[in-house]
């Protein structure tokens, strides 16, 4: 990380953030979801899907390139039981997918199962938020995403999938929820965005050209993957020796559920761009499941159950030189407690675009402490 890196408090990021949404067209209501949405991502240190976000994926399509429509239309297309098919319409993706999920909860509180599945929807942020939504409600929580294409297929150089995550999280009886929340490629762009904003490379093996060489320098692959000139290797890289259709299966299961149950766009339509070369909404899919874990046993016995899987885990053998073993969840939960009186790193290049946004929107009243 570069060294010019200044703690913001998050208190003031989030006011900031509802403030730059509210100023180019997004309700006040809906500006908090999405600043929610956002920094909590910081909280847990998730700073490749926070406020580093704000302008490169949510200012600038809605401002720049006008491919995000700021007030969200949430059209309920089917509501059957336990079951609703849902159409952004192009609006907020946090906004559409934080009432997805609360129509499955709804639905899993009635049913024991709850699905709602999403199209037309635009970036979410970072996944774990809805699942965690679930959690919050006593049950467990499952979402995935289909994502602009980035990802070669196994034995392929196309990037055609999107880094497509898969998630879970469940209530334990810790002070945190096991929470999975990674791409199904090995790397995913934000975190290159985030490698390329602090001037560093990207490790060898992760990305490769068209004519399967490794690319390691950041800013260039960005670049390449809008042009369909790099792609991601799936989770277990680039061979079947290595497990890579694993990961390259995976990925295909999250675009066929966030497709094909809604008959939304799939693959190279997810570009952001047209025949023509023209920007063009995304058209995301999503889907959302939450299970309520009363209607299968007592909850305190599924908490105790799961955590003492956990602890079981993590008080197994380390490896030589290893200092201890973590849990999904956990290092998130140490994240905030590391963070929550220091506030989010906020470096160089990302004071520039926090300073730019206000400027243009003259939010005069925000100062930041790097200035």
């Amino acid at each position: 990380m570069s060294n010019q890196v200044t703690w913001v408090p998050f208190d003031l990021l989030e006011a900031f953030t509802v403030d730059v949404l509210m100023a180019i067209g997004v309700p006040p209501e809906d500006a908090r979801v999405c600043a929610d949405v956002l920094i909590t991502a910081d909280k847990r240190g998730i700073d490749s899907h926070g406020v580093g976000r704000l302008k490169t994926i949510y200012y600038d399509r809605i401002v720049k390139f006008g491919v995000q429509q700021p007030v969200t239309e949430f059209e309920v297309v089917k509501d059957k039981a336990a079951t609703a098919v849902v159409d952004g319409h192009h609006g907020m993706g946090m906004v559409i997918s934080r009432k997805c999920m609360t129509m499955a909860i709804e639905k899993a509180r009635q049913y024991g199962l709850g699905m709602v599945v999403a199209r037309n929807s635009t970036h979410y942020g970072f996944a774990a938020y809805y699942p965690l939504m679930a959690t919050q409600a006593d049950m467990i929580g499952l979402t995935g995403t289909n994502a602009r294409p980035s990802m070669a297929p196994t034995f392929g150089v196309d990037n055609m999938l999107g880094t497509n995550p898969l998630v879970f999280a469940m209530p334990t009886d810790e002070k945190f929820a096991f929470t999975n929340d990674y791409a199904t490629s090995i790397i995913q762009r934000g975190k290159i965005e985030q490698y390329a904003r602090e001037g560093r490379d990207c490790p060898p093996g992760l990305i490769i050209d068209r004519e399967g060489n490794t690319q390691t320098d950041s800013k260039q692959i960005l670049e390449d993957l809008i042009r369909g000139a790099a792609a991601l290797a799936p989770i277990g890289g680039l061979s079947e020796e290595t497990g890579g259709h694993k990961g390259y299966g995976f990925a295909t299961v999250v675009e066929l559920l966030s497709a094909a149950l809604q008959q939304g766009a799939f693959l190279k339509q997810l570009s952001g761009f047209d025949a023509g070369g023209q920007r063009m909404p995304y058209s995301l899919g999503h889907f959302f499941m939450a299970i309520d874990i009363a209607h299968f046993i007592e909850l305190p016995a599924f908490r105790k159950t799961t955590g003492d899987i956990l602890r079981a885990l993590r008080a197994s053998h380390k490896a030589p030189g290893a200092d201890r073993i973590y849990t999904h969840g956990e290092k998130e939960y140490l994240a905030w407690i590391e963070r929550e009186h220091k506030g989010a790193p906020i470096n160089a290049e990302l004071q520039k675009q926090l300073v730019a946004m206000r400027d243009e929107q003259h939010l005069t009243t925000h100062c930041f402490p790097f200035e």
